[in-house]
């Protein structure tokens, strides 16, 4: 063999161990931290769902945001859910958690305004987590649903904003019965 081919050769061979190092380290990143889409449909019935009597009645937009610590589909929510505080809380939005029953965990220090509440009455029953329930100003439930239809969730593909803007402007909203397809966790324990 000449040199020109010997090297050639050796070239080729590291090529070839990139391609297969870069294939690796995206199989590992994608079963790591993507996670596939529920196989089925699941359907936000928010009809059950009833605020604890303190927050029941007139009052501010209350949004409930409903979590597992150990779902995965968590993680991308809460940054956008610390958006969501730090836009409308100062417009008078109150913002509460439900933790599923029976986990253990907490929410991060950067959404510390966020008041924890015991399970919600009809809270059982809903089908996966994250979701999120959004009471208007006469504690009429006004949404109940995921935050966004997808993998991730952020300002530019969620339902919160346009929902949230248009309670605050006192227009009506009436979606508390929603399909949804995208990262969910089962919220019922088995």
């Amino acid at each position: 063999m000449s040199s020109p081919n010997r090297k050639t050769l050796l070239a080729s061979l590291l090529i070839l161990l990139w391609a297969a190092a870069m294939f690796a380290a995206y199989w590992w990143y994608e079963a790591r931290y993507l996670r596939s889409f529920s196989e089925q449909t699941a359907l936000f019935y928010g009809e059950q769902l009833r605020l604890p009597a303190e927050l029941a009645g007139p009052g501010p937009i209350r949004l409930v945001h409903f979590w597992d610590p150990a779902c995965p589909c968590n993680i991308g929510n809460q940054q956008h859910l610390g958006e969501l505080i730090k836009h409308f809380g100062p417009q008078g939005v109150s913002f509460h958690a439900v933790q599923k029953p029976g986990s253990k965990g907490q929410l991060p220090a950067t959404l510390s305004a966020i008041q924890t509440l015991a399970p919600l009455p009809g809270s059982a029953g809903i089908p996966a987590s994250p979701a999120v329930a959004i009471w208007d100003k006469q504690g009429q439930l006004a949404y109940f649903g995921p935050y966004s239809a997808g993998v991730t969730c952020t300002s530019s593909n969620s339902f919160i904003e346009p929902i949230l803007e248009a309670l605050s402007a006192g227009r009506t909203v009436n979606a508390s019965n929603t399909l949804a397809l995208g990262c969910f966790c089962d919220w019922q324990s088995n």
